[in-house]
C-alpha cells in the first residue's frame, strides 16, 4: 500500500501548509516543560541586553513545531525517520495575546524507491525564513492519504 500511496507523490507537491502562532504564554510552558529557562526567553530587558530585538522563542520550540507538521500530516511520529534544521534568525515574540505567526510548509524533494518521502520544510515569520535546511525523510504509513 506504500508504494501506491508515494506513487501519488511528485517533487514539488505541497503536503502540508500550517501556521502556528507562538504567545510569551506558550514560552513560558515550553521553559516548565524543557527546564530552559533563559531570560531571553521571557525578559525584554534582558533579551535587549545582549544584542536582540526582543523576546525570542526558544529554538527548539520552533524546530518542534515544524516538527509537528510532520507528525500531523503523517499521522505517526514513529514515520519520521530523520529530521534536522539550522536556526537562522530568531523569532521574536511580542508581549501581547496575539504572539507571532509561524508558518510550517512542507514540499516533496524526492519519492525514493525505498518508500521513502524527502522534504524540505520552509518555516518563515513575516516571510523571512528562521530556519534554514530543514528537511526530513519519512515513511508514509500504508494507510496515510497522499496529500493533506
Amino acid at each position: 500500500m506504500t508504494e501506491r500511496v508515494t506513487e501519488q507523490l511528485a517533487v514539488g507537491d505541497v503536503v502540508a501548509d500550517q501556521t502556528y502562532w507562538i504567545t510569551r504564554e506558550n514560552l513560558v510552558r515550553y521553559a516548565g516543560a524543557s527546564g530552559d529557562f533563559n531570560p531571553i526567553h521571557w525578559n525584554e530587558r534582558v533579551a535587549k541586553s545582549v544584542g536582540l530585538p526582543g523576546v525570542i522563542a526558544h529554538g527548539l520550540l520552533t524546530m518542534g513545531l515544524a516538527g509537528r507538521l510532520l507528525t500531523d500530516w503523517l499521522g505517526d511520529p514513529a514515520a519520521v525517520v530523520e529530521y534536522g534544521v539550522r536556526f537562522a534568525r530568531p523569532v521574536v515574540v511580542p508581549d501581547d495575546d496575539t504572539g507571532v505567526a509561524v508558518r510550517v510548509a512542507a514540499i516533496v524533494t524526492d519519492v525514493r524507491d525505498d518508500g521513502l518521502v524527502a522534504l524540505e520544510l520552509t518555516v518563515k515569520v513575516d516571510e523571512q525564513k528562521v530556519l534554514t535546511q530543514a528537511r526530513a525523510l519519512c515513511r508514509l504509513p500504508a494507510d496515510r492519504p497522499s496529500s493533506s
